[in-house]
């Protein structure tokens, strides 16, 4: 399918989703949120990894509620309708995602593009790149998960300091602060991704879908319902074929070739 936001690419098993807005820095307008829902759920083929970036000097922006004749969602009861009925879905859309995701973020991530950025089990920054959340500085409050996220990532006192100073959080602080998994030169940042996505894509993919799952409930489970989930998981990831063929390749002693089975 032909997009107006988004460029979608499969190859190598390889999903990739560039954000293409780049004269308005990739800002994530309703149509943006609806296209990316509908490549996630139509338009993956036989991708084991997704690959989320941005075209141009930007990953995204923030949220852009003017684009396209979309100036009527504004004010409080606008931002709830475009959060409850376009944002959310999508953030939640990419949680479940049974793959693993990696963001490739070049240049800014604010707002609503700060959550779409950090989502990924693997967030690698450009040098360029940079985090910011800043509601603050315009009277709001943050979204798109972040006041979940972020305490979750990088503790409450950090999450505190991003959110209520608006600062922006430079690809260094980040991957000091644990906050991303890897920071490299800007020419580098696209190969980068696509290594590691290349090698998510020939592993284990029913195995990478479970720790998705797993990982997202921890932090509200109790112990015992962890221990509860992980015993599932482990059901689910020890009857596919990947498991058997792990298994095998362990007693011959060879590299396994995971099919995502």
């Amino acid at each position: 399918m032909a997009y107006e936001t988004i460029t979608v690419d499969v190859s190598d098993k390889i999903a990739t989703i560039t954000l293409n807005r780049p004269e308005r820095m990739n800002a994530c307008s309703l149509d943006m949120a609806g296209e990316i829902n509908d490549a996630l759920s139509s338009e993956m083929g036989d991708a084991r990894c997704l690959i989320i970036t941005g075209a141009g000097r930007g990953f995204c922006s923030g949220a852009d509620l003017q684009a396209r004749g979309q100036s009527s969602i504004s004010g409080g009861e606008g931002s709830y309708v475009a959060l409850t009925r376009h944002y959310n879905p999508l953030m939640i859309n990419l949680a479940r995602l049974n793959m693993p995701v990696i963001t490739a973020v070049n240049g800014a991530a604010a707002g609503v593009g700060c959550s779409i950025g950090l989502c990924g089990d693997f967030v690698i920054a450009g040098k360029s790149g940079y985090f910011l959340q800043a509601f603050v500085n315009i009277g709001l409050v943050p979204d798109g998960g972040a006041s979940w996220m972020l305490p979750r990532l990088i503790g409450k006192a950090r999450a505190t300091e991003m959110m209520m100073l608006g600062e922006k959080i430079s690809a260094d602080k980040a991957l000091d602060w644990g906050m991303i998994y890897k920071v490299v030169e800007d020419a580098e940042l696209q190969a980068e991704a696509r290594a590691l996505a290349t090698r998510l894509a020939n592993g284990p993919t029913i195995s990478y879908a479970t720790m998705r799952k797993n990982i997202l409930v921890a932090m509200e489970n109790s112990y015992a319902e962890q221990l509860l989930a992980e015993a599932e998981g482990q059901r689910i990831a020890g009857n596919s074929a990947d498991a058997m063929e792990g298994g095998l390749a362990f007693l011959e002693k060879r590299k396994p070739n995971f099919q995502g089975k």
